[in-house]
């Protein structure tokens, strides 16, 4: 299993998070992490143009987006932007894409959010002919006509993975794509729901086994501490729980609640829990630096010693 981190969900000023983003893609490189994923914030910087940031500022790790939403784009700018980024990044970028939720793409956007799996299939079938190019795109299907010619092409193979939750969605994903970016999914549901269908679908479909991508909140604290930093974790991170497509696969697992996920204790118990969601079948795990602590002091000092733990485990968990 790879272990990466998350950069970018952190709030701040703009002049400030940029150099905040480069300070961090810098450590996360010179720890030795394996890969770096861009959340998309509803109302913050823009994920692919963060991953040609760091790119900029690194040259080995792998920079991945979680996940860039459809509606928002045609996917014929998607894969001119992906693309452009990619060449940026010399070959390191992971695209990972999904149809995102009705209190984004209707709430926020007010963009029609209907039939998200069909949209997500005709959506792909476009993106796949654009990043497979140099050439003409011409596909038909029943959300898009285009015939488009495109000059670009990627010169390293450029991954796609989709959100996935549902069974159709991970039937689309191990069909269609190169693998699956989850959040708010725990070592059961991985284990006996996403693994097994994206699997499944990806082998009757004749491609390679499919990257399985799992965020989760990490904390380094006294096992004492465990309670406080899953309370942190509901109190910082929980208004994901408020989507229906998270509390479906929530249901299918033991936790819970996002505090459930938390990957909390010591440095053997953190790697505990990794070593679990590897033998789920997770291929990558993205952690989410979850600092505890009253003042912004004691949280930024939590902060450093789990990003110093997150450096040695990576070695642990390959």
């Amino acid at each position: 299993m790879r272990l990466g981190v998350m950069i970018g969900a952190e709030r701040g000023d703009m002049a400030r998070k940029v150099s905040k983003l480069v300070a961090d893609i810098e450590w996360a490189e010179s720890a030795g992490l394996d890969t770096a994923w861009m959340p998309q914030v509803p109302n913050d910087f823009d994920c692919l143009t963060m991953v040609a940031l760091m790119a900029a500022h690194t040259s080995r790790i792998e920079l991945g987006t979680a996940v860039v939403p459809l509606q928002a784009q045609h996917p014929i700018a998607l894969a001119r932007q992906a693309l452009s980024v990619h060449a940026m990044a010399q070959g390191r970028l992971a695209l990972g894409v999904g149809p995102s939720h009705h209190w984004i793409v209707r709430d926020m956007l007010g963009i029609p959010y209907e039939k998200p799996a069909a949209y997500t299939r005709d959506y792909l079938e476009v993106l796949d002919a654009a990043l497979s190019g140099p050439g003409d795109v011409d596909v038909e299907n029943d959300s898009f006509t285009v015939h488009n010619p495109t000059v670009l092409a990627a010169e390293q193979p450029l991954p796609v993975l989709v959100a996935a939750l549902g069974p159709v969605m991970l039937q689309i994903a191990g069909e269609r794509a190169d693998g699956t970016v989850l959040w708010m999914a725990d070592e059961k549901a991985i284990g006996e729901h996403i693994a097994p269908k994206i699997n499944k679908a990806a082998a009757e479909a004749g491609r390679p086994a499919p990257r399985i991508v799992a965020g989760i909140p990490v904390c380094l604290c006294a096992n004492s501490e465990i309670d406080a930093a899953k309370d942190r974790a509901n109190r910082i991170l929980a208004e994901a729980e408020t989507s229906p497509n998270y509390q479906r696969l929530l249901d299918r697992g033991a936790a819970r609640n996002v505090g459930d996920l938390c990957a909390a204790g010591d440095e053997e118990s953190i790697l505990k829990r990794f070593k679990q969601f590897a033998d789920a079948g997770v291929t990558d795990l993205s952690v989410r630096l979850l600092p505890i602590g009253e003042t912004r002091d004691e949280l930024v000092a939590s902060k450093y010693r789990t990003r110093e733990v997150i450096g040695e485990l990576a070695k642990a968990v390959k």
